[in-house]
């Protein structure tokens, strides 16, 4: 299955060109740094660009002050992470190992020049996402998670960063390594908490707290102007961030959540054109967002939208539930669906300890050797089942209706019909959940009446419901509350609302077909009519 970027042990010395190299010196300022001196430190901007001339750069484990890696950045490598492409931290310490001369580029001027010199860009772009591999696959993350089986808050911020792909270690309290990490930050070993790096620990995390410290939740400033405000980072969000900034049009994405939307929960996307051992949903929307900061789109989450409201002047001035507010001259709604929640007694309280909606490497850390419950008859739930099999002793899908054939592509159905760790109950729904503080069991009725089935995970994957609460008083909705565009919200083009200027693309968009590449496409097709808007 493909991945979010190549194995860096491949690339280990791809060169920038001497022309590369010309123009870095020529947009850099040469810099000196003695052995033992800090040249990045974890939770500061990225706020530059450092080519290395000569001596040597090394990664250093906070915790222990240690060299982290036994490899090294010398002459001819660059030192940069991701987050260069959008502003955010360094997520990584580094440190000169003995008197070292680079060049420093400030960020703004090195995106200029990514810009000007595509063959540039796409080495340094390869470079990184490979980079961000190796973190996500080697567990040496400097984002620390302490206890996130005992409390709720940590657990969000563990889907947060897996949603994310922000690279994260997560330690059992009372494990050697969690008392290994509290003890060097000088913290209780029965805490929970997180920890980002080692001086910055973060005993009541929220989402908010944790991505600014991460750089992903910046300041904007109020009344901040965008040609376009794209809200929802799924594929059709993100692919509408791609073609803004392609088109030079200044894009801000936003999401409550985390990049991919639902199709971020996929494991595994086999059908998508071009990935044919296929791709999970996140790496997939992960590899879009680079490349829309590539061309400038800017990305902020998470930030919920709390209410849109049109201007005197035409344009749109959109209310974050945080107090700020941004301008924008469009607005591409791309907010997706969400799945229903079913109508069961304590489900709120189980979600999160045993109730999920997303079926990835997160949740599935929790159903090693158990036996689990998906519930739903789409692609969705199927691309669930499989995964979870893997991990699982068993799986068992409740389909409410009598067959697959209506609701889930034959490829899928086949696999899961086939396989022995899966077993398919049509006409099947859960009445009842059971447990003290996590789920221990769920009742089932069926055709032969009800009974209790012991696990410790249930995935909810049925119906979809809109997210379109907020925009009610400004485009005309569907009896389901999806998004009317085109001619039956009373205009020529197909993504257009019934207000000039808002646009829907995507799951949210009344009679669209819900599958990733057809979001895809409308996220890239509807630039064409913002383009126009702006400008005309």
């Amino acid at each position: 299955m493909e991945s979010i970027g190549r194995d860096l042990n491949e690339m280990q010395r791809i060169p920038l060109a001497p022309a590369h190299i010309a123009a870095i010196r020529a947009a850099g300022v040469e810099k000196c740094y003695a052995a033992g001196e800090w040249l990045a430190e974890i939770g500061t901007p990225v706020d530059r660009f450092v080519y290395v001339e000569a001596g040597e750069v090394e990664v250093v484990n906070p915790f222990t002050g240690e060299r982290l890696r036994p490899s090294t950045l010398g002459p001819s490598q660059f030192m940069a992470e991701i987050p260069l492409l959008s502003g955010g931290n360094w997520s990584m310490a580094m440190r000169a190992a003995v008197d070292t001369r680079v060049v420093e580029v400030a960020r703004d001027r090195i995106l200029h020049l990514m810009s000007a010199i595509p063959e540039m860009s796409d080495i340094i772009i390869t470079v990184l996402a490979a980079r961000r591999r190796r973190q996500l696959e080697s567990g040496d993350a400097m984002l620390v998670l302490v206890g996130e089986e005992n409390d709720r808050a940590i657990r969000r911020i563990a889907e947060f960063a897996a949603r994310n792909r922000i690279p994260h270690r997560s330690h059992p309290l009372g494990s050697a390594e969690a008392a290994e990490v509290a003890g060097s930050c000088g913290m209780p070993h029965d805490r929970p908490m997180v920890v980002f790096g080692r001086d910055l620990v973060v005993t009541d995390p929220t989402l908010e707290t944790v991505a600014r410290l991460l750089g992903i939740e910046q300041d904007l400033p109020n009344d901040a102007e965008f040609d376009v405000l794209i809200i929802g980072a799924g594929p059709a969000g993100v692919s509408a961030g791609v073609y803004a900034g392609a088109e030079g049009l200044q894009a801000l994405v936003v999401d409550e959540t985390a990049i991919g939307g639902q199709a971020g929960t996929s494991s595994r996307i086999e059908n998508y054109m071009g990935f044919p051992t296929g791709i999970s949903g996140g790496d997939l929307v992960w590899r879009g967002e680079i490349q829309a900061m590539k061309f400038g789109t800017r990305f902020v989450m998470p930030r919920r939208v709390a209410s849109l409201e049109q201007l005197d002047d035409g344009d749109f001035c959109a209310h974050f539930t945080n107090g700020q507010r941004i301008r924008a001259a469009a607005v591409v709604v791309a907010t997706g669906v969400q799945y229903r929640r079913l109508p069961l007694d304590r489900l709120a309280e189980m979600e999160g300890a045993g109730i999920y909606y997303a079926a990835t490497e997160s949740e599935a850390r929790f159903c090693r050797d158990a036996d689990v419950v998906v519930i739903g008859g789409g692609n969705s739930a199927g691309q669930a089942a499989m995964y979870l099999s893997r991990v699982a002793r068993h799986v068992r899908l409740l389909v409410r209706g009598d067959t697959l054939a209506t609701s889930m592509s034959h490829y899928l159905s086949s696999r899961l019909e086939a396989d022995p760790a899966i077993t398919i109950e049509y006409g099947a729904k859960v009445t009842a959940l059971h447990g003290e503080t996590a789920l221990e069991a769920v009742t089932i009725r069926n055709d032969d009446g009800l009974r209790t089935m012991p696990t410790c995970a249930m995935f909810v994957m049925v119906g979809a419901v809109p997210n379109t609460h907020w925009l009610a008083d400004l485009v005309r909705l569907d009896d389901k509350g999806f998004i009317l565009t085109g001619e039956a919200a009373g205009t020529t083009s197909s993504y257009a609302t019934s207000r000039p200027g808002i646009f829907a693309v995507g799951d949210v968009r009344s009679g669209s077909v819900k599958r990733v590449a057809s979001s895809v496409g409308e996220g890239s097709v509807v630039i064409s009519k913002v383009w126009e808007h702006v400008r005309a």
